[in-house]
């Protein structure tokens, strides 16, 4: 029981940070119906923003730690927007009214650029950083064994949650949120009743990069390293769980992410975790098989 209670808390949490990489994913495809498959990599430059940020701050004597993050957060946001913006307008924007595949290639090719940019410029090897967060909260212990939970996952649960409610009442409650919804629906009739779609499409790659960018610092505190190669696994899985809880869904996108993390953990702690990649994506075909739009997606009703 204590080992299950411990598994679940992890689980929870690498779940947390796939939702929240998985809700990019599920608002791009949301606008423009197409894939970005360089998030992953915009992840990962989020994660080496907050890392050479922490650097920074060490460098600057900030050694008050909310402070600190507050500061690396809004830095990597910032900075990894720009990515996220250039992205768009690189890839996606020339390719808007050409074959379907045209700009799925594009995002691809963004994805191998980013990948070896922060290869050449940061080096192939894992970059740790220093334990920011510390602590936990030991919520039982039973036959030797403590069932803790640390601060970091605690942040990360509620900041999660912060943010996809935030996110989610944006999309529903605001002018920006109708005009994304009448581009999803019909862009050049959005067009045609006002609506700067390019201005929409634009902001809605900047606030999935912005998210990336909490998703990579929040891997970076957790797991305390980060390399050129963490954005093509993590970005995968979290395509996988945006599918899994019907792409399109941001509610979606967070269970599908919570589902990931639940499977891969408990596979991994009570099977084998060289399999864990297998089950979870063996769930997501099952899924797919059964339920083709994802567990909270809606049926595409074809316009006509």
């Amino acid at each position: 029981m204590e080992y299950f209670l411990q598994q679940l808390i992890n689980a929870v949490t690498l779940g947390a940070i796939y939702g929240l990489i998985a809700i990019g994913y599920t608002m791009v495809y949301g606008i423009i119906g197409m894939i970005n498959f360089a998030h992953g990599d915009i992840f990962m430059v989020g994660s080496f923003i907050a890392l050479i940020g922490f650097i920074i701050c060490v460098m600057l004597g900030i050694g008050w730690v909310p402070l600190a993050i507050l500061l690396v957060l809004l830095l990597a946001m910032a900075f990894t927007a720009v990515y996220g913006w250039a992205v768009e307008r690189l890839a996606y924007r020339p390719l808007r009214g050409s074959f379907r595949l045209a700009p799925l290639i594009s995002a691809i090719g963004m994805s191998i650029v980013l990948q070896n940019f922060v290869q050449l410029s940061q080096g192939a090897r894992p970059k740790p950083n220093k334990e920011v967060i510390t602590g936990a909260i030991q919520l039982y212990e039973a036959n030797g064994f403590a069932v803790n939970l640390s601060y970091i996952q605690i942040i990360i649960v509620i900041v999660t949650l912060v943010l996809m409610t935030g996110f989610t009442l944006l999309i529903t409650r605001t002018a920006l949120g109708r005009q994304q919804r009448a581009c999803e629906q019909d862009m050049k009739m959005a067009s045609l009743l006002g609506v700067d779609v390019n201005r929409t499409v634009s902001l809605t790659f900047v606030m999935g990069a912005a998210l990336a960018a909490v998703a990579g610092m929040m891997f970076l505190l957790y797991y305390g390293l980060t390399d050129f190669f963490v954005g093509f696994l993590a970005g995968i899985k979290a395509f996988t769980a945006a599918v899994l809880g019907g792409i399109g869904s941001l509610p979606g996108a967070m269970l599908g992410g919570l589902l990931i993390g639940l499977i891969e953990v408990f596979w991994a702690g009570y099977f084998s975790s060289e399999y864990k990649d297998v089950a979870a994506f063996s769930v997501l075909v099952l899924v797919l098989i059964f339920r083709p739009t994802g567990l909270l997606g809606k049926p595409e009703i074809e316009k006509v």
